[in-house]
Protein backbone atom coordinates (compact mmCIF):
# COMPACT_ATOMS: atom_id res chain seq x y z
CA UNK A 1 0.00 0.00 0.00
CA UNK A 2 1.13 3.51 -0.74
CA UNK A 3 0.35 6.39 1.54
CA UNK A 4 0.46 10.03 0.63
CA UNK A 5 0.90 12.87 3.09
CA UNK A 6 -1.65 15.67 2.68
CA UNK A 7 -1.99 19.09 4.20
CA UNK A 8 -5.52 20.16 5.08
CA UNK A 9 -6.76 23.44 6.48
CA UNK A 10 -9.22 22.94 9.32
CA UNK A 11 -12.20 25.16 10.10
CA UNK A 12 -9.95 27.11 12.44
CA UNK A 13 -7.67 27.73 9.43
CA UNK A 14 -4.80 25.77 10.99
CA UNK A 15 -2.94 23.36 8.70
CA UNK A 16 -3.17 19.70 9.74
CA UNK A 17 -1.11 16.90 8.19
CA UNK A 18 -2.65 13.48 7.67
CA UNK A 19 -1.88 10.35 5.71
CA UNK A 20 -4.30 8.56 3.45
CA UNK A 21 -4.15 5.52 1.23
CA UNK A 22 -3.75 6.26 -2.47
CA UNK A 23 -6.75 4.96 -4.35
CA UNK A 24 -6.18 3.18 -7.65
CA UNK A 25 -6.65 5.54 -10.58
CA UNK A 26 -9.54 5.02 -12.95
CA UNK A 27 -9.04 5.61 -16.67
CA UNK A 28 -11.14 8.81 -16.46
CA UNK A 29 -9.19 10.11 -13.48
CA UNK A 30 -5.88 9.27 -15.13
CA UNK A 31 -6.92 11.03 -18.36
CA UNK A 32 -8.00 14.11 -16.45
CA UNK A 33 -4.86 14.15 -14.30
CA UNK A 34 -2.58 14.01 -17.31
CA UNK A 35 -4.18 16.96 -19.11
CA UNK A 36 -1.79 19.89 -19.28
CA UNK A 37 -3.94 22.81 -18.29
CA UNK A 38 -3.61 25.67 -15.85
CA UNK A 39 -0.09 26.79 -16.68
CA UNK A 40 1.86 26.93 -19.92
CA UNK A 41 3.45 23.58 -19.29
CA UNK A 42 0.73 22.15 -17.06
CA UNK A 43 3.37 21.39 -14.44
CA UNK A 44 3.52 23.19 -11.12
CA UNK A 45 6.52 23.39 -8.83
CA UNK A 46 7.59 19.98 -7.64
CA UNK A 47 6.47 18.29 -10.85
CA UNK A 48 2.77 18.13 -9.90
CA UNK A 49 0.08 18.39 -12.56
CA UNK A 50 -2.22 21.37 -12.02
CA UNK A 51 -5.74 22.25 -13.08
CA UNK A 52 -7.08 25.44 -14.59
CA UNK A 53 -9.79 25.58 -11.91
CA UNK A 54 -10.05 28.38 -9.36
CA UNK A 55 -11.92 29.30 -6.19
CA UNK A 56 -12.76 33.00 -6.10
CA UNK A 57 -13.49 34.78 -2.82
CA UNK A 58 -16.01 37.64 -2.88
CA UNK A 59 -17.55 39.37 0.13
CA UNK A 60 -21.01 40.95 -0.12
CA UNK A 61 -22.89 43.49 1.98
CA UNK A 62 -25.97 41.29 2.50
CA UNK A 63 -27.48 37.85 1.97
CA UNK A 64 -29.68 39.26 -0.80
CA UNK A 65 -26.68 40.65 -2.68
CA UNK A 66 -24.78 37.38 -2.20
CA UNK A 67 -27.69 35.33 -3.60
CA UNK A 68 -28.19 37.73 -6.52
CA UNK A 69 -24.52 37.56 -7.55
CA UNK A 70 -24.36 33.78 -7.02
CA UNK A 71 -27.42 33.10 -9.17
CA UNK A 72 -26.29 35.46 -11.93
CA UNK A 73 -22.81 33.97 -12.34
CA UNK A 74 -24.01 30.35 -12.23
CA UNK A 75 -26.81 31.11 -14.68
CA UNK A 76 -24.29 32.73 -17.06
CA UNK A 77 -21.99 29.66 -16.69
CA UNK A 78 -19.23 31.87 -15.32
CA UNK A 79 -19.24 29.66 -12.21
CA UNK A 80 -20.12 26.01 -11.76
CA UNK A 81 -21.06 26.48 -8.12
CA UNK A 82 -21.17 29.27 -5.56
CA UNK A 83 -21.19 28.58 -1.83
CA UNK A 84 -22.62 31.32 0.35
CA UNK A 85 -21.21 30.83 3.82
CA UNK A 86 -23.94 30.86 6.46
CA UNK A 87 -23.91 33.75 8.87
CA UNK A 88 -21.90 36.89 8.63
CA UNK A 89 -18.13 37.19 8.56
CA UNK A 90 -16.68 40.17 10.36
CA UNK A 91 -14.30 42.12 8.15
CA UNK A 92 -11.86 44.62 9.61
CA UNK A 93 -10.12 46.85 7.10
CA UNK A 94 -8.79 50.31 6.34
CA UNK A 95 -10.94 52.42 4.00
CA UNK A 96 -10.10 55.98 2.99
CA UNK A 97 -7.63 56.28 5.86
CA UNK A 98 -10.01 55.05 8.60
CA UNK A 99 -10.29 51.71 10.35
CA UNK A 100 -13.64 50.12 9.53
CA UNK A 101 -15.48 46.90 10.28
CA UNK A 102 -18.49 45.34 8.63
CA UNK A 103 -20.62 42.21 8.73
CA UNK A 104 -20.45 40.60 5.30
CA UNK A 105 -21.39 37.40 3.46
CA UNK A 106 -18.59 35.39 1.88
CA UNK A 107 -18.98 33.71 -1.51
CA UNK A 108 -16.77 30.80 -2.61
CA UNK A 109 -17.06 30.74 -6.40
CA UNK A 110 -15.75 27.75 -8.39
CA UNK A 111 -14.70 28.61 -11.94
CA UNK A 112 -11.93 28.17 -14.50
CA UNK A 113 -9.05 30.40 -15.52
CA UNK A 114 -10.67 30.78 -18.95
CA UNK A 115 -13.80 32.36 -17.40
CA UNK A 116 -12.06 34.44 -14.75
CA UNK A 117 -12.03 37.79 -16.54
CA UNK A 118 -15.72 37.56 -17.52
CA UNK A 119 -16.55 36.51 -13.96
CA UNK A 120 -14.62 39.50 -12.58
CA UNK A 121 -16.46 41.85 -14.94
CA UNK A 122 -19.84 40.41 -13.90
CA UNK A 123 -19.06 40.64 -10.17
CA UNK A 124 -17.86 44.24 -10.52
CA UNK A 125 -21.03 45.14 -12.46
CA UNK A 126 -23.40 43.42 -9.98
CA UNK A 127 -21.66 44.42 -6.73
CA UNK A 128 -22.64 47.37 -4.54
CA UNK A 129 -19.09 48.12 -3.32
CA UNK A 130 -16.75 50.58 -5.04
CA UNK A 131 -13.91 48.08 -4.57
CA UNK A 132 -15.32 44.58 -4.02
CA UNK A 133 -13.07 41.78 -2.85
CA UNK A 134 -12.19 39.50 -5.78
CA UNK A 135 -9.42 37.05 -4.96
CA UNK A 136 -8.74 33.99 -7.12
CA UNK A 137 -7.05 30.94 -5.59
CA UNK A 138 -5.73 28.14 -7.79
CA UNK A 139 -7.07 24.62 -7.24
CA UNK A 140 -3.94 22.47 -7.51
CA UNK A 141 -5.77 19.17 -7.11
CA UNK A 142 -9.19 17.73 -6.41
CA UNK A 143 -11.48 14.81 -7.02
CA UNK A 144 -11.27 13.91 -10.71
CA UNK A 145 -15.04 13.43 -10.85
CA UNK A 146 -15.70 16.82 -9.22
CA UNK A 147 -13.24 18.64 -11.48
CA UNK A 148 -14.81 16.99 -14.54
CA UNK A 149 -18.29 18.05 -13.32
CA UNK A 150 -16.99 21.59 -12.75
CA UNK A 151 -15.69 21.75 -16.32
CA UNK A 152 -18.93 20.34 -17.73
CA UNK A 153 -20.99 22.86 -15.72
CA UNK A 154 -19.05 25.77 -17.24
CA UNK A 155 -19.70 24.75 -20.85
Amino acid sequence: MHYKESLVVTQALKPVRFFHERAPKTAQAEAYATQTIGTQSGIARGGRKVTDKLVVLVTCSSSAEARRIARAVVEARLAACVNILPGAVISIYRWKGKMESAKERLLLIKTSRKRLEKLRTAVMRLHSYDVPEFIALRIDAGSAAYLAWLEESLT
